[in-house]
Order: structure tokens, then C-alpha cells, then sequence
């Protein structure tokens, strides 16, 4: 693993669903131009990954996509109510889900990167 710097005063910490004291550091570093994403497991950093600031753009699309495909939402009924048609106010505030949009950017269908890992080393 590389050099490990405190966490600059510019980022934030996220907590692994799985718990076990997983958690996900990401911090800016304008001096390296660019968004440093790391794993950790308690006080240990498993693994980091150096982003180009001309990235995070496309990263920031994509997590805002997938966001505003979790809004709640409400399903029209297939059948008006007794009363008469729905009123118009309340279909234009349900809104369908929607999928994000997903770009590929790299051909991964391929095996080349496939096989078995290197069991790590623990000192």
C-alpha cells in the first residue's frame, strides 16, 4: 500500500452495510488533482483508488441517477375511484421509477482481468 495521509479537512467517511468496522473514505486533494477513494477495515486501509478530477463529473451523474431512481413513488390505480377520474393534482405529483441511465466505458466482457486472487497477507 502507498503513503497513507491523515484525511484531509475535505471529505467524508461512509459506513459499510455489512458493518464489521468496514468503512469507505473519500477525500479531495487539489495539491494531486484528484478524489482519492479508500477501504478500510477498523484502523487498516485495505485498498485505494486515485481518481482524476475530470471524472468525478461522470461518478457525480451517475450516483445522482441512481438517487433519483430511489425517490418514492406512487403507482396510479388501473381503475379511477368510485367517485369519478383521479384528481389531476395528485397524478402529476405520482411519478414513476425510472432507471438510470448507465454508460459503459470500457469493455468488460472480456477474461483477461478474470482468475483466482492472491490470498492477501496479514503481518
Amino acid at each position: 500500500m502507498g503513503e497513507v495521509l491523515p484525511m484531509p479537512s475535505f471529505g467524508d467517511l461512509f459506513t459499510d452495510v455489512r458493518g464489521d468496522e468496514r468503512t469507505m473514505r473519500v477525500s479531495y486533494h487539489p495539491e494531486r488533482g484528484a478524489v482519492v477513494l479508500s477501504l478500510w477495515s477498523g484502523v487498516t486501509c485495505r485498498g485505494s483508488f486515485r481518481m482524476a478530477l475530470d471524472d468525478v463529473s461522470r461518478l457525480h451523474g451517475l450516483l445522482a441517477e441512481i438517487g433519483a431512481s430511489l425517490a418514492p413513488t406512487t403507482v396510479l390505480p388501473a381503475v379511477p375511484p368510485a367517485g369519478g377520474p383521479p384528481d389531476p393534482v395528485d397524478a402529476a405529483a405520482r411519478v414513476a421509477p425510472r432507471s438510470p441511465v448507465v454508460d459503459q466505458t470500457g469493455d468488460i466482457s472480456g477474461t483477461i482481468h478474470r482468475g483466482v486472487l492472491p490470498v492477501p497477507r496479514v503481518a
